[in-house]
């Protein structure tokens, strides 16, 4: 019992918090509930072809190949690609994730997948033609040019940092099987 609480303390949490909320605040505890739902409803239509596309790339995409377009030795082709492939995609972020991870084990390089993940943030481009709109060209671009800056210098740090380690222990297993069976081999 108190290892499935202990498990599950987050929403206990979050159950408890909304429970104190409903009796406290019951007009906040509705619009609470509507948004939560709203997210569900957001979720549950992203991702399923999310993680189709995930297996999906699993199959597709070649080790060999990540590696070689991705990876450590790619250079600023590899940087340009990240940013190409980060730029193109509409959606939410959480979306990248996984996409970012998958890349990840097959060998992309971590500052490419920095160069990936800030530029589906920051540098979309319906954001920035929205930008340009509003905004204007001039500060469009400086923006653009010292957002890229910010990601690459972003990159090589996290490259520095996450890159001494021989093994990615920082990057979840594969497969929850994985974790289950063999906690202490998580090696990459």
């Amino acid at each position: 019992m108190m290892e499935t609480i202990k498990k599950f303390k987050f929403p206990i949490l979050m159950v408890f918090v909304f429970g104190v909320l409903a009796v406290m605040a019951p007009a906040v505890a509705a619009r609470s509930t509507q948004v939560t739902w709203d997210y569900f409803k957001e979720m549950a239509l992203i991702l399923p072809p999310v993680f189709i596309l995930m297996g999906l790339m699993e199959v597709w995409l070649p080790k060999d190949k990540i590696q070689k377009w991705l990876g450590s030795g790619s250079g600023m082709r590899g940087g340009l690609i990240s940013l190409v492939l980060g730029t193109l995609p509409t959606g939410p972020l959480y979306v990248a994730f996984p996409m970012t991870a998958t890349l990840l084990r097959k060998g992309a390089s971590i500052t490419n997948m920095v160069i990936f993940l800030g530029s589906w943030a920051a540098l979309k481009i319906p954001q920035l033609m929205v930008e340009i709109k509003f905004l204007g060209i001039s500060f469009t671009v400086l923006r653009f040019g010292l957002t890229l800056t910010a990601l690459i210098v972003m990159g090589f740090i996290m490259e520095a940092i996450l890159g001494r380690h021989d093994v990615m222990e920082w990057l979840p297993p594969e497969h929850d099987a994985m974790m289950t069976k063999q906690p202490d081999k998580m090696k990459m």
